[in-house]
């Protein structure tokens, strides 16, 4: 397929387009929907056909039989990610801000603290406050443009009532790949204080040349005992809206905690999802997903330089991921000066940084999972609207 086919979206009950006016004021049909993380691609057509052949069919019942679904989640974790899964290991949820909901519940208490490497994904937080357990966030320290971890500092945090860490693997917002050292050294984290692992690994398939995801199960094999592992097709083939994701455990302890859960809430995944994440774990599916981060790749490299053009403002150099993270410190401005002229003159609908957690306030959040001529229209129109700065 080509990614340069601009699909109309306004009417189509897109949050990201048909609530923009909405929460942005941003007039229809004026703006740039740039927050939202999902893509402006159709998938492969190999998940295009998945649901003709539902559709053709015409009856739409409780799905069974699963095993073709489970191999095929398989297969891509061992080929694509040298990650091997067994089938009795992999749960299905109604995607990962629900895994983690069901991970809260089964493996925390209300008043838990539940540890955030912020800035993060903002729906851990929000997902975690609901759930009446506390927000404890353990800050990323951004060296010259590029998120470290700092153990030491972590470990001073602790006070005995944290029960759980969040990962982000690779990073929302800010595009790292963790290294292996990095990983072995989030799992040595984990055992001081005793806490459950959570590895959110949903943009694992979205790296860019030269980086290489390594899941945490592989990276650290001998913390199994504390392990939880996060993934989905959703961020990857662009089909969120079939909210399906896997939540896969080795320990059989663990397992059984997060299976009854998830028995005790009635929860069991809905057929389109399972048919369209079959069809995308194959052979067509990767070569797909090759072509993507091809692609999104220029699509970062246009958007990176056009920024950095800017005086004063600093784009993450992305790993991966299609969320570029843009730091507006430089330019001197007040978070509610940037986001104006973002918004009000340039027209640009992005996710604020101040929602990300401890050290995102001067940040917005662009995605770049769009066609390249939307990408150099937004990067035209940032450089009109900071042309002062210049």
């Amino acid at each position: 397929m080509s990614f340069d086919e601009q699909i109309p979206r306004y009417g189509t009950h897109s949050v990201k387009w048909d609530m923009m006016q909405t929460l942005y004021g941003i007039p229809q049909g004026e703006g740039l929907a740039m927050w939202v993380a999902d893509m402006e691609f159709r998938p492969p057509e190999c998940v295009q056909r998945a649901l003709e052949r539902m559709l053709a069919l015409g009856v739409y019942g409780y799905y069974g039989d699963d095993a073709e679904y489970l191999e095929a989640v398989r297969w891509w974790m061992q080929t694509r990610h040298g990650w091997v899964v067994e089938s009795d290991q992999i749960f299905t949820t109604h995607g990962l801000v629900n895994g983690t909901g069901l991970c809260l519940q089964a493996f925390t208490r209300p008043g838990d603290g539940v540890i955030l490497t912020t800035p993060v994904y903002h729906a851990f937080a929000r997902t975690i406050k609901a759930a009446g357990r506390k927000v404890v966030e353990c800050p990323l320290t951004n060296d010259n443009g590029r998120y470290q971890m700092d153990f030491a500092a972590w470990d001073a945090q602790m006070t005995g009532g944290e029960r759980m860490l969040i990962l982000c693997s690779p990073h929302n917002p800010g595009g790292r790949v963790w290294t292996v050292e990095e990983l072995r050294g989030v799992a040595d984290f984990c055992r001081r204080p005793d806490l459950i692992l959570v590895s959110d690994e949903i943009h694992h398939d979205l790296v860019y040349p030269g980086y290489s995801h390594v899941p945490m199960a592989v990276a650290a094999p001998g913390i199994a005992d504390r392990l939880v592992m996060m993934t989905a097709t959703t961020k990857t083939f662009n089909i969120a809206g079939s909210h399906t994701g896997n939540v896969i455990i080795a320990d059989p302890a663990l397992r059984k905690r997060f299976g009854d859960t998830l028995m005790a809430l009635g929860i069991s995944p809905n057929s389109f999802g399972l048919f369209m994440a079959t069809a995308a774990y194959s052979p067509e599916g990767a070569e797909w997903v090759d072509g993507l981060t091809t692609y999104l790749e220029g699509n970062r490299r246009l958007f990176d330089e056009g920024i950095a053009a800017i005086p004063g403002l600093a784009p993450m150099r992305l790993e991966a991921t299609y969320l570029a993270w843009v730091d507006f410190a430089g330019t001197g401005m007040a978070p509610a000066e940037f986001i104006a002229r973002t918004e009000k003159q340039a027209k640009i609908a992005t996710n604020h940084g101040a929602a990300f957690g401890m050290g995102g306030d001067s940040f917005l959040r662009f995605n770049l999972g769009t066609t390249r001529a939307q990408v150099a229209e937004a990067v035209e129109r940032l450089q009109v609207a900071f042309a002062d700065l210049q």
